[in-house]
């Protein structure tokens, strides 16, 4: 049971990340020269977030 919440909480926090560097990215080539550590920075925290938000409970898994 842990290994496929550990799996489902991992695919869901790797979607985000890269959710999240897509929008940060189209963001700041709007405004200035894309800053990659911005980029990075948020896409890790919108990681972070998801694991935690995961915590409460996932629908995939039972």
């Amino acid at each position: 049971m842990r290994k496929k919440w550990f799996k489902a909480a991992m695919v869901r926090a790797v979607k985000t990340i890269a959710q999240s560097a897509i929008a940060t990215i189209g963001v700041t080539a709007m405004i200035h020269q894309v800053n990659w550590i911005v980029v990075g920075s948020t896409a890790a925290l919108a990681g972070l977030l998801s694991l935690l938000t995961s915590i409460a409970g996932l629908p995939e898994v039972d």
